[in-house]
């Protein structure tokens, strides 16, 4: 049976593609509130931990969120032979505790006595 020959997408092609599917999750929630009050991120997500007055009429909404995670450590190993006999060779991974700060930013601009959300920063890609 022969092997079907494979095309290999140039690699800036397919970093792209992985990009564009990863920019899809924050992305999408954070435009979902676009023309809606500022409010309504506020009762999802609670207060934000920063507000900016941009310009006159408009403000930046800021929320930050702390992402703490437990990267288990790894060992492997193999039996080598050496003229000295079998050996038990090791190879360790040492486990680590990664943190990740995210910062999820909201344009707002006043109508009346509300504040709409106009547009919003993109997060950086470890926050998606």
């Amino acid at each position: 049976m022969s092997a079907i020959p494979m095309k290999r997408l140039p690699v800036g092609v397919a970093m792209l593609s992985i990009l564009t599917m990863l920019s899809a999750c924050a992305s999408q929630i954070m435009k979902s509130y676009i023309g809606a009050p500022i409010n309504s991120v506020m009762l999802d997500y609670g207060p934000p931990d920063n507000v900016y007055e941009l310009r006159p009429g408009e403000r930046a909404y800021q929320w930050r969120k702390r992402k703490t995670q437990v990267v288990p450590g790894q060992s492997s190993g193999e039996i080598k032979e050496t003229r000295h006999g079998a050996r038990y060779d090791v190879t360790e991974m040492p486990g680590y505790v990664e943190h990740t700060e995210c910062f999820y930013t909201f344009y707002a601009r006043s109508s009346g006595s509300d504040w709409y959300v106009i547009s919003f920063r993109q997060p950086s890609l470890e926050c998606e």
